[in-house]
Parts: structure tokens; sequence; C-alpha cells
């Protein structure tokens, strides 16, 4: 009779539904099938703009407004990155976080980029 795996002490791992590596110098790699949704030109600029404004933030002292700002940029980027557009609900959060953080945002391009691209989308 042929000695069976579980009878050796081995390790079984069964509907994992994602990778496992077990023991040292192992490598992983994950293939994701399927595309980004698409987003058009403005929501990309919009994106751009998203991140370079989160990545000024980061050398503010920060506020109540740039914490809640920072917030809603983030929701926007995710908002983005997972259906390819941000909705009109979103682009009037983000908006009204501009205006409240706005002696920050307005001394920052970067800030003024979003906003025009925020007012673009919003269609003023």
């Amino acid at each position: 009779m042929a000695e069976n795996s579980r009878d050796r002490g081995g390790v079984h791992v069964t509907n994992t539904g994602g990778n496992v590596t077990i023991g040292d110098n192992n490598t992983v790699t994950s293939t994701v099938n399927g595309t980004q949704p698409a987003r058009d030109a403005r929501q990309e600029e919009l994106l751009q703009a998203i991140r370079r404004l989160r990545a000024d933030l980061e050398g503010v002292v920060p506020t109540e407004q740039t914490t809640a700002l920072d917030a809603e940029l983030s929701d926007a980027e995710d908002e983005i990155e997972g259906t390819g557009r941000a909705g009109t609900g979103r682009l009037t959060a983000l908006r009204r976080a501009l205006r409240d953080a706005g002696a920050v945002t307005g001394i920052l391009a970067s800030g003024v980029a979003v906003g025009q691209a925020v007012g673009a989308l919003l269609g003023g």
C-alpha cells in the first residue's frame, strides 16, 4: 500500500481562493484578469490632479479642513479607479471640501488644478 501524503505529516491547503506560499524563499505571482474601467480624459486629468494635491498636502500642517479634504480626495481617487469616473455627488463633496480648505488649496497649484477639473466636470 502506497504511503499517503497525509500520513507523512505534510501540509495540506485546499480551497484557498488566492495565493499561498509556505516555507522560506518563495515567490508568489498573482495575475488578475480583466481591465480597469475606461476613463475619459477629464476624469484622468482629475485623477492626476488629485494625486498631486494629496502629495502636496503631506507638506502642510494638518488642520481639520485639510484632513477632511484629504479624505474626500482619497474617496474620489478610489471611485475613479474603481468605476472609471467620479459621480456628481462625489464631485460636489470634493468641491465643498476644496472650498472649506481654501486657505491652503488656494496657494497650491495642485489645489487650483483639482478645483478647475472638478468645475469642468460639474459644468462650471
